[in-house]
């Protein structure tokens, strides 16, 4: 199915404000297998498909950017405040991603399984409390 959005984005960037960043970019660089495309003292960014990026940067760095405009993102730290859904090909992929991250350090918080909306999932929580979920369309017999 395609959706036409009215507002034409060039790149899509999701970023994660990290109470570590090198123990995050270690934690990401493990589960999605690939080396960071960006890998500074202030961000690291991984690429998760053309136009879509993940970025990671450490909760003191958006803080200064933040001034005292918002809470301080440290205050939820642990806390899920985020999803990254992220679909693979097959249901095998899921299970070798989502046992990557639990080996990694990750919290498996929902076991793989068919979800209602048509993909089968498994859901973990990164060493900051952010959820991710890896899934795929589901299998049909």
């Amino acid at each position: 199915m395609h959706v036409d959005i009215s507002i034409h984005m060039e790149h899509t960037e999701f970023i994660l404000y990290v109470a570590d960043q090198n123990r995050s970019r270690d934690f990401y660089q493990k589960v999605l297998q690939t080396a960071p495309t960006l890998d500074v003292p202030g961000m690291t960014e991984f690429a998760l498909s053309a136009g879509c990026t993940l970025g990671i940067m450490p909760e003191k760095g958006i803080k200064k950017i933040l001034m005292d405009n918002t809470p301080d993102p440290a205050s939820g730290n642990g806390i899920p405040r985020c999803e990254l859904y992220l679909v693979v090909k097959n249901v095998k992929e899921v299970k070798d991603h989502v046992d990557r991250a639990t080996g990694a350090g990750g919290k498996l918080v929902s076991d793989i399984q068919p979800r209602d909306w048509g993909h089968t999932a498994g859901y973990i929580m990164d060493p900051d409390g952010h959820i991710f979920a890896f899934s795929s369309p589901t299998e049909k017999n």
